[in-house]
């Protein structure tokens, strides 16, 4: 396969060209002012008018080069994601194929920020239906605005659950990429700490840094790749168990939504200050938020206000 795109070759982009210059013409105008034989001229008159770039003849005329053209680029963007995806897939196959033959591939070691960046890039061009993430503060080898991968997965239908601890929501920038991702499809939850950084694939593959956070520095970051096995059965319930307890993490889309955002960061355990600064208001404005809250709920702490959020199914 040639790594160009040839959408049209030099001799029909040059016939092209003339045919716009002129305004229309037939087979021998384009020949005499091309300077090549009628005949040829007269083929690549009908090549043009086959990639609908020209009317047909015997007058041929220039067509907008967008339509058909863009047609073409768009097939062939599908073409490419479709190998992507094949070699994904073949990649997985060998892998597979390759564990069974030894118990030693169950589970795999990565060494190297770069490496683990690229295997969690890889993870998710393969998944097909389901991504679980435990996002840590302080990510060792992707940062929540890196991660392109996940919109294109999005896009092709993989649910996204993600569990994030506080301390990463308030750190800037941090929040307004979660929500966007949630604007995309993401379902985003938050706990005070999570027990690990772990990323799981269709509940077939699991990525997990070995290191714990107080020796990082000593050494390059080192992972495990975790295939089916007893211990993958074990991060996914690990996953589960925490997902239930997890608070959502809603998306602000209007100005009638502002509540619902801050409710969400308040049961999450995010100070005012911080709560402020994200929604872009003044402190003050989250208090008195609040307090109306408080009086709708009919409770007089916020401890009460989460109670009956929780129970009134508010998030």
């Amino acid at each position: 396969m040639s790594g160009e795109i040839d959408l049209l070759p030099p001799a029909e982009q040059h016939a092209y060209r003339l045919l716009v210059r002129l305004s229309g013409a037939d087979a021998a105008e384009l020949a005499e002012l091309a300077g090549v034989e009628a005949g040829e001229a007269a083929a690549q008159l009908e090549a043009l008018r086959s990639k609908g770039l020209a009317t047909p003849g015997p007058v041929f005329h220039a067509l907008p080069p967008d339509v058909a053209l863009g047609e073409v680029l768009l097939k062939q963007q599908q073409s490419l994601e479709a190998a992507r995806q094949m070699v994904a897939a073949l990649s997985e196959d060998y892998r597979t194929s390759t564990r069974r033959r030894s118990a030693e591939h169950l589970v795999e070691i990565v060494v190297g920020a770069p490496a683990l960046r690229q295997r969690l890039r890889e993870m998710q061009d393969g998944a097909r239906a389901e991504i679980l993430w435990f996002c840590r503060a302080n990510p060792i080898a992707m940062q929540g605005p890196e991660n392109a991968e996940e919109s294109s997965a999005l896009q092709r239908g993989v649910r996204y659950r993600a569990i994030y601890e506080r301390e990463l929501l308030d750190k800037p920038g941090e929040l307004d990429s979660i929500v966007e991702s949630i604007g995309l499809g993401e379902e985003s939850r938050t706990l005070p700490a999570l027990p690990v950084r772990l990323a799981i694939a269709d509940r077939k593959l699991a990525i997990c840094p070995l290191v714990p956070d107080e020796s990082r520095g000593v050494g390059e970051p080192t992972a495990a790749l975790i295939r089916p096995s007893e211990l993958l059965d074990a991060l996914v319930a690990l996953f589960e168990s925490h997902w239930e307890r997890a608070t959502p993490v809603l998306a602000r889309k209007s100005e009638d939504d502002v509540d619902v955002l801050l409710l969400s960061l308040l049961v999450s355990g995010m100070p005012d200050k911080s709560i402020a600064t994200h929604l872009g208001v003044s402190r003050r404005t989250v208090q008195r938020r609040l307090d109306r809250m408080m009086a709708i709920a009919g409770v007089d702490t916020r401890t009460g206000l989460a109670f009956v959020a929780a129970k009134r199914g508010w998030l």
